[in-house]
């Protein structure tokens, strides 16, 4: 018997999912679905933009989509379109894999002012995320403030320092790109809640602070830890201890030539964002670190800015007919099994944390129990879903429509620019429309 699966989400929770079924020798028919035209999801949205290397993953799933076992369908929304309860009557089983897209809410008063932005929706608008093609942002302004301290933050710090030469090579969006180097910011404060010796920067991306063409690292040696302390993996201790290095590295620097600088500041929490209708400045009290934790110590400071990005966490959305845990922003899930014939993998599943491969294994178990649970029953599967979104006059676009699209993008790149990106749905479908 064919085992018919589908797989709601095209990141790389979805993808490891289905390169975990084709792996495990059952005989099945995959079938993916994902709610814009183009796949890949914190792949093509999540990382940055001077980090083609990283992105290029892609490949390999493009691999799995040419898989004859393998169906994409793209610009279908599950629970919109299609409900899980549809696909759960035609699927063996259905695994959703909708990643972790949405920011954790900055409680702190005037975490609404204009000019306030979670580093999800910042980071999607610079990548060329179609729901954030229209954000716009304002950057008229020399200081940004950027919460946090791991490679998100890092992230955004960057694309904002470096100069369009360094950015040009790179898929940065036109929009974004357009404004972020007409801009004239000249300081970017990257600000932490925990020491140094505590931040999730890997070391790879905490030394390329070193080597902007304008912008020099700036930091208080003082404010450095001796060492790292606390139980942790061998592997976070090499990590945090090279950050501490590095930082010290930053910190002996004594010419400061460059006209740009980041600024990073550690065991300090925002409390309070001022300004009259705009974010002006944001009020920070300094903490200690007892005992694993950071404490208030009630010694508060300004720093102006004119922006603030604040990369303190992502979360996961509720699909439409799946239980959800709105506290933990996460499917119920014991081991990835959510219901009968209903699993769970990535970000959705376990919280947003690990890097990308870290997907790998956690689909990998859901994959495991899932073929232990499935018992032969005859499905309908694409066939039967065919006939439901032809009905409803649903624009599927499949693996080779979205083929099409890439490779405009790649046609319409510029310089040494890997592919100029779609940031509208409508035009991706125009390619399509226009090509037959």
């Amino acid at each position: 018997m064919t085992l018919k699966i589908a797989v709601v989400g095209s990141g790389p929770a979805g993808f490891y999912t289905a390169d975990a079924i084709l792996r495990s020798g059952s005989e099945c028919e995959i079938d993916i679905f994902e709610r814009f035209p183009c796949p890949f999801g914190l792949i093509r949205f999540g990382v940055a933009p001077d980090h083609e290397k990283t992105r290029s993953v892609w490949r390999a799933f493009t691999k799995t989509l040419g898989n004859e076992s393998v169906r994409y369908f793209g610009n279908i929304t599950v629970g919109q379109d299609i409900s899980v309860d549809e696909l759960l009557l035609n699927y063996n089983a259905v695994v959703i894999t909708v990643g972790a897209g949405k920011d954790q809410p900055l409680n702190i008063p005037g975490a609404d002012l204009e000019g306030v932005y979670g580093s999800a929706t910042f980071v999607n608008w610079y990548n060329g995320h179609p729901d954030e093609a229209n954000l716009s942002p304002n950057l008229n302004t020399n200081s940004v403030v950027v919460i946090g301290a791991g490679n998100v933050a890092i992230d955004v710090a960057r694309v904002l320092l470096k100069t369009k030469q360094e950015m040009a090579n790179t898929d940065l969006s036109s929009h974004a790109a357009k404004i972020i180097h007409s801009s004239p910011i000249r300081e970017v404060h990257l600000v932490a809640r925990r020491s140094a010796a505590e931040a999730k920067f890997t070391n790879v991306e905490l030394r390329e602070m070193g080597d902007l063409d304008e912008a020099d690292p700036y930091l208080d040696a003082k404010v450095l830890p001796i060492s790292v302390e606390g139980e942790m993996s061998d592997r976070d201790r090499r990590v945090r201890e090279k950050n501490l290095i590095t930082l010290r590295e930053f910190a002996e620097i004594k010419e400061y030539t460059k006209p740009k600088k980041l600024n990073f500041l550690f065991c300090a929490q925002p409390v309070e964002i001022k300004g009259t209708g705009k974010a002006e400045a944001v009020i920070f009290e300094r903490t200690r670190i007892e005992n694993g934790k950071a404490i208030a110590t009630g010694n508060r400071f300004q720093v102006p800015c004119g922006i603030v990005v604040a990369a303190t966490g992502y979360r996961s959305e509720a699909v439409p007919g799946v239980p959800f845990d709105e506290k933990n922003g996460i499917i119920p899930n014991v081991m990835g099994r959510v219901s009968e014939g209903l699993y769970v993998a990535g970000w959705v599943k376990r919280g947003p944390s690990g890097v990308i491969g870290t997907n790998k294994t956690d689909a990998r178990e859901t994959v495991e129990n899932m073929l232990k649970d499935l018992m032969p029953q005859e499905k309908s599967g694409r066939k039967a879903i065919d006939v439901l979104l032809t009905e409803r006059g649903c624009r599927v676009v499949n693996f080779a429509d979205w083929q099409k699209i890439q490779q405009a993008e790649e046609n319409a790149a510029t310089g040494g620019a890997p592919r100029a990106k779609f940031v509208n749905v409508r035009d991706m479908i125009d390619v399509l429309e226009n090509s037959n």
